[in-house]
């Protein structure tokens, strides 16, 4: 065993301890975060404006700071971006994260020095609980790959400016800098096929023992490795040991990956986003992340079903029950506050605190009433992939409320195969049973013959890249977005079908 690895081991084992603090006394925890982000913000313009000198509980927070998402919060922000000090939190951000918006364009998620010394314990802290509890640390002296976005940075005002990824490239460890890939020049590569393909020059003769990135984009980078070498991952890189990733769920993946690798290998789930680090995967034996909850966010939760009434009630952690849904809304040492993420999540664990990513509060199915949600179409996905002998690439789920020669409405699934199921109507049969032994409505839809069982169309391999290429969101932190109530994304892929 290497130096390197004992001192690993070591450094887990004392970050665990103390991380265990604050697992054990949960609720003063959050209790704490929130009186400091009140206090450290009382002085800026959106803490004068909510009257924060005078917030002392989370009642009087509720009654001073409405709900907010990145549009309701713009108007702050563009003074951030105008250069002005104590807007949203005391001084000015130490970088602007740009994402993608869906209505208002690019979003700049202002990110401080305290939030992303944040986001790197977290990202650290990830991988050192899985030291302490596999006592594996051999990988450690591989080469480690986190296939991201471009570490260029651009400034705004004086304010850095980057994707979060790229931005997160610059705080690698100098104790892992050597053992790092990419190179800084073809992370820094703009087009994902170009960057993908130098990335597979760079790697393919170097010892990989991790492997990082969204499942999907870590896909394309498994079959190229494929193609080129003619094996395996599993066989090219035999030290490969963990992939870790984010952004999606693995579950529907995870059949193709181990046919791309060859074998088994131990994963980690994180959650991060540009607005903060929320949880990560602490354990190989039990599912769900853990709730991180002394990393500079308070965290309030909704019921999904009853986020657009106007009675919501906003709870907090110690109000939470478990397999519910909850919209998720975050006040933050960025100066995001009472912001509504957008994601949904379930807690499937109260002690400790550990949530699986539900889906998207705008991301799910009731073109009928039946609320059908991320969660219960992967699932579904799931189940039908382990009762055959399919491997899926990829798949989103759409409404068709208007089938042609008088059919009943059905849910169509955008199923791209690389290997097709033997019995193909079987395979649909057991997507559809399953979302109805999930979704009571949407049994009940099914029963009452308002909606006829599901529908797949096939989609030609490399389908789902050329529609995400196709909207300029090829690679890096994008997603393919799992359902929609619409048949927007759905009509541009059904382009993509199999000629029959």
């Amino acid at each position: 065993m290497s130096l390197k690895s004992i001192a690993a081991k070591i450094f887990a084992r004392n970050v665990v301890k103390r991380s265990q603090r604050w697992i054990n006394d949960p609720i003063s925890t959050q209790n704490e975060v929130f009186k400091k982000l009140i206090e450290k913000a009382s002085q800026t313009q959106f803490g004068e404006d909510h009257n924060f000198s005078s917030i002392k509980s989370h009642s009087d927070f509720v009654n001073k700071v409405p709900i907010r998402d990145y549009e309701a919060l713009k108007a702050y922000v563009e003074k951030v971006i105008a250069g002005k000090p104590d807007i949203l939190w005391p001084g000015k951000p130490k970088y602007f994260a740009k994402t993608s918006g869906t209505t208002s364009g690019a979003k700049y998620i202002p990110i401080t020095a305290a939030s992303i010394k944040e986001q790197v314990k977290a990202s650290r802290n990830a991988i050192l609980t899985y030291i302490h509890e596999t006592a594996n640390a051999d990988f450690v002296n591989g080469k480690m790959i986190f296939l991201q976005g471009s570490p260029e940075m651009k400034e705004k005002n004086g304010i850095q400016l980057g994707r979060l990824s790229g931005i997160s490239a610059h705080y690698v460890p100098n104790y892992l800098q050597k053992n790092r890939l990419p190179s800084w020049e073809t992370n820094c590569i703009a087009d994902w096929e170009t960057k993908v393909n130098t990335i597979v020059d760079e790697t393919i003769e170097e010892d990989m023992t991790v492997i990082a990135g969204i499942p999907s984009w870590v896909q394309m980078y498994f079959e190229k490795l494929n193609e080129r070498s003619k094996k395996k991952v599993g066989d090219l890189f035999n030290n490969f040991q963990l992939f870790i990733y984010g952004g999606v769920n693995y579950e529907p993946y995870r059949s193709k990956f181990e046919n791309l690798i060859g074998r088994k290998v131990d994963s980690i789930e994180l959650f991060p986003a540009s607005e903060g680090f929320f949880a990560y995967q602490n354990s190989q034996k039990e599912k769900g992340m853990l709730l991180l909850l002394d990393s500079g966010i308070f965290y309030e939760f909704i019921k999904a079903d009853d986020f657009y009434d106007e009675s919501r009630e906003r709870i907090t952690l110690n109000q939470v029950e478990l397999h519910v849904n909850y919209v998720m809304i975050i006040s933050t040492n960025a100066g995001l506050w009472a912001y509504n993420l957008g994601d949904t999540v379930q807690f499937i664990s109260l002690n400790p605190f550990k949530i699986i990513v539900s889906g998207r509060i705008k991301h799910f199915i009731s073109a009928f009433g039946e609320h059908v949600i991320a969660k219960e179409v992967e699932e579904a996905m799931q189940k039908a992939i382990s009762k055959s002998n399919a491997q899926v690439n990829e798949f989103t789920v759409a409404p068709q409320i208007t089938p042609a020669n008088e059919e009943l409405p059905f849910h169509e699934w955008l199923i791209e195969f690389d290997q097709e199921p033997d019995d193909l109507l079987e395979f649909s049969s057991i997507l559809d049973q399953s979302l109805q032994e999930q979704n009571s409505y949407y049994f009940d839809l099914i029963a009452g013959k308002i909606l006829q069982p599901l529908k797949i169309t096939s989609i030609r391999i490399g389908g789902f890249q050329a529609y995400m290429k196709s909207i300029g969101k090829l690679g890096g932190q994008n997603k393919v977005q799992r359902l929609s109530n619409d048949r927007k994304v759905a009509d541009k892929l059904v382009l993509q079908k199999v000629a029959i």
